[in-house]
């Protein structure tokens, strides 16, 4: 089964085919992230516009693309040949996620093929599907950590989610970005420049200079604005050595994600961790909780750094498991795993 899937849910214009939710054919992706970083971040009408202006060239080159992997004669047999659609539809930029489903909507009835909603947060999950997902076995331990979102969810099977827990505040990424701003390494988007400069503190050792937020609670919460507060103080009380404030930052973060996560998956006694999110990307998180999943004997899935960032792929993959719009509504959880009605 082949399905054309859209993601719109930000700054990301991106399109992709893939077959059985684990073979990507083809993967668009065109970002206005160069129009943010002239305002120090995204702004919501600047995005939907660029949404509206990159939707039609990244279809066609989608279905181009396409063609040439097949070896369809033309863009009519390249759309006989493709059996669903699939869209994000939240959470998101609501001006943004209009643009995708209004084009998904349309393709639909123009093309005649069924379309299904997809939820941008469980998409992130799905990312590790794409390749060769045999070795994942459920319940499993899914960590969605990424700009605006920093989730604990048990996954039970294909469409059978449940929220354990997240951020009372700050987004993990959102945080990185803040610091990076404060610290003067990047007005916008500063995260994984931030784990770059981290590599540079030649110390050994971290001092745990910044707090642990919420390690002490009996729960899945997280809590990162109180960490960005304390990078703040630190930074104002005198000149500082910016790669190695980088690191302490960065160590406190991934601490807290590891922690948090690993008392997940020990307490649900699951056998398979699954990450998503940008913050997935992050070369510190993925070496701490590499070893602490090898310790504990769990298999530990993460996407491979471009399928961790916003990107069609997942939403084809996540379309082709959880298959319809039934099994998408089974999905209990807290309002930042809720679908939105747009489709």
């Amino acid at each position: 089964m082949k399905i054309l899937a859209i993601e719109s849910s930000c700054d990301e214009t991106a399109c992709a085919v893939v077959e059985d939710g684990v073979k990507e054919l083809v993967s668009v992706v065109a970002s206005s992230k160069d129009f943010h970083e002239k305002t120090g971040g995204v702004v919501p009408e600047v995005a939907s516009r660029k949404q509206l202006e990159f939707i039609f060239p990244v279809l066609e080159r989608t279905i181009e693309d396409y063609c040439e992997k097949t070896g369809c004669s033309g863009k009519e047999q390249a759309i006989a040949s493709i059996d669903a659609l699939a869209v994000t539809v939240g959470p998101g930029l609501i001006g943004s996620l209009v643009v995708g489903v209004t084009a998904a909507k349309t393709l639909s009835m123009a093309w005649k093929k069924p379309l299904i909603p997809v939820n941008h947060l469980v998409g992130h999950i799905y990312a590790n599907f794409t390749g060769n997902p045999s070795g994942i076995t459920f319940p499993a331990v899914c960590l969605l950590v990424s700009g605006g979102h920093t989730d604990l969810v048990l996954m039970k099977g294909h469409g059978d989610l449940v929220y354990l827990g997240g951020t009372m505040d700050d987004a993990a990424g959102e945080c990185f970005d803040k610091v990076a701003r404060m610290m003067g390494i990047s007005r916008y988007l500063g995260g994984a420049l931030l784990s770059k400069k981290a590599l540079e503190c030649k110390e050994q050792g971290v001092a745990k200079l910044f707090p642990r937020p919420m390690l002490d609670q009996d729960n899945y919460d997280f809590s990162f604005s109180g960490l960005k507060t304390a990078v703040k103080r630190y930074l104002d009380s005198g000149e500082r050595e910016v790669p190695c404030t980088a690191r302490e930052f960065e160590e406190a973060v991934v601490d807290v994600l590891t922690a948090k996560t690993m008392k997940a998956v020990n307490n649900f006694g699951v056998k398979s961790l699954l990450v998503g999110g940008g913050v997935s990307a992050n070369s510190r998180l993925r070496k701490s909780l590499k070893k602490e999943t090898e310790k504990a004997g769990v298999s530990l899935f993460i996407p491979e750094p471009r399928l961790c960032t916003d990107n069609a792929v997942y939403i084809a993959s996540a379309a082709y498991f959880n298959n319809v719009t039934k099994a998408l509504n089974e999905i209990k959880a807290e309002p930042s795993l809720n679908i939105m009605g747009l489709v």
